[in-house]
């Protein structure tokens, strides 16, 4: 393991996070809140620990995998702490766990809240709240990438390790550029979400913090009521199409601009994920006409829900706490299931399905056919089988943790669904579970200890799992 490399590249990566705060410092100069002094002394304290990190000297400049996903759990789990600061210093939230779960449920795009009533918050609060969705959406160390020239050996590992995104096979050679353009595309089409929010007559602030949560598919809202508070049917397609829009891989934008349209529409991903789209939209606008009073309300309320639960952004129009059984139980498939892989959305991810879907077919035919050899293929390529056992045992290890978190969180006595939902709203990334903590409550109600659990849940979620596994297993600390 080599501590002084991984010292010193979490180090530049506080850095970073540190200029990220600056926005908001200048949100609060803006509205000459109280708050600036806040921000400065956030900004500095992390700056300060991210200099003398960054000044440890290197010997060896060669990380193993291993490296790179211990810098990669570091460094999410520090950033959750620093990006805590400015709503604990502030008094904003002035406990420090529930100011911690904040900020963890910011990076990972989670979006649940402790929070009660948001609106009583200062504006630069609420800005780096949201803003920090934009941060870890694409992913923090993909964003430090194309800041840090020095991270230019290390950054192959570095990005295995964080990001779901897309291969770097499917884009260009050089890391640093896939970091630009998965960045460029990202930062294009959240300005487009934020002027389209302005036409369609939100405020400026109000649209950059829905945008941002769109983009990362996050969910953080500046009103208590979430996106509901403006009744308005323009804004609520316009967030349906960007929430769906960026839970599908950024690398068919990537090919769209490069006139591949036939290689996109081949996508077995891109297909599966609007084929769950679309029905679950159709049979939820079934199921709650009569509720809705109509037709037109019901596709709307339908689209909203499913497109902000697929995505994994949680923003709320209705409270799905009080549709029938058979619209909440779609909406809890959709819950495991997510969106694309190498998309800012969370989930079990469509490609894992798909996959998992074809193993179970091929074991069903050599059953009947035991001497028969069956490849699986996706996109026209044979997939090894390996790569086939690994999407398994993630996909057991989703449901372990799932499992063993629920049973944690239980120790509070909640009711199942609560307990339940909340575990997997965050190792999904999603935000709103059903019950207590559905679209129009929130995880205050549950105890530190229980808050810690669902704070390693989102983190777990969002890095896919095996880089927090890495801190847990012995040989990792043990001298080569």
């Amino acid at each position: 393991m080599n501590n002084r490399l991984i010292a010193h590249l979490i180090g530049k990566i506080l850095m970073v996070e540190s200029i990220f705060m600056v926005p908001a410092l200048i949100v609060s100069f803006i509205y000459r809140e109280d708050e600036t002094l806040v921000f400065l002394a956030s900004i500095g304290a992390t700056l300060i620990v991210g200099f003398l990190m960054s000044r440890i000297k290197i010997k060896k400049k060669k990380l193993s995998a291993r490296d790179g996903m211990l810098i990669v759990s570091f460094s999410w789990i520090l950033i959750s702490v620093f990006g805590a600061l400015p709503a604990y210093l502030s008094g904003s939230i002035p406990h420090f766990i529930d100011a911690l779960f904040e900020s963890i449920s910011g990076f990972t795009t989670t979006g649940s809240t402790i929070l009660t009533d948001v609106e009583v918050l200062p504006k630069s609060i609420l800005f780096w709240r949201s803003l920090t969705h934009w941060f870890g959406g694409m992913g923090v160390l993909v964003f430090s990438l194309l800041l840090l020239p020095s991270m230019n050996g290390q950054t192959l590992q570095i990005m295995r390790a964080e990001s779901p995104g897309p291969s770097t096979s499917k884009l260009v050679p050089k890391i640093k550029d896939i970091a630009k353009i998965l960045y460029s595309i990202y930062a294009v089409m959240t300005a487009v979400v934020i002027v389209a929010l302005m036409l369609a007559g939100m405020p400026l602030y109000d649209s950059i913090i829905h945008a941002v949560g769109a983009a990362g598919t996050g969910g953080f809202s500046c009103k208590n009521l979430s996106v509901a508070y403006y009744e308005s049917t323009t804004i609520d397609v316009i967030l349906s199409i960007a929430m769906l829009a960026f839970g599908i891989n950024f690398s068919l934008y990537f090919m769209a601009l490069t006139g591949k349209w036939k290689e996109i529409w081949k996508n077995e991903e891109l297909r599966a994920f609007l084929a769950c789209v679309a029905g679950a939209v159709f049979f939820i606008t079934l199921d709650i006409i009569k509720q809705t009073g109509g037709i037109l309300p019901a596709l709307r309320y339908s689209l909203f829900q499913v497109a902000t639960i697929v995505s994994t952004t949680g923003y709320a129009t209705a409270d799905f706490n009080l549709w029938p059984t058979f619209s909440k139980m779609i909406l809890l498939a959709l819950m495991f299931v997510g969106s694309c892989a190498g998309s800012t959305a969370g989930g079990l991810k469509q490609i894992r399905l798909v996959i998992m879907g074809k193993a179970l077919s091929r074991s069903a035919r050599q059953v009947s056919h035991p001497r028969s050899v069956i490849s699986i293929k996706t996109e026209g390529k044979t997939l090894d089988n390996n790569i086939v056992m690994s999407i398994g045992i993630f996909c057991v290890l989703y449901v372990i943790l799932i499992g063993g978190a629920a049973l944690l969180v239980s120790l509070d006595n909640y009711d199942i669904e609560t307990s339940f939902t909340a575990v997997l709203a965050t190792v999904s990334n999603i935000g709103p579970g059903i019950g207590f903590v559905g679209p129009m409550g929130n995880f205050s109600i549950f105890s530190d200890f229980s808050k810690l659990v669902l704070s390693f849940c989102m983190l777990a979620g969002r890095l896919e799992i095996f880089p927090l596994l890495v801190l847990f297993q012995r040989t990792t600390w043990k001298k080569a």
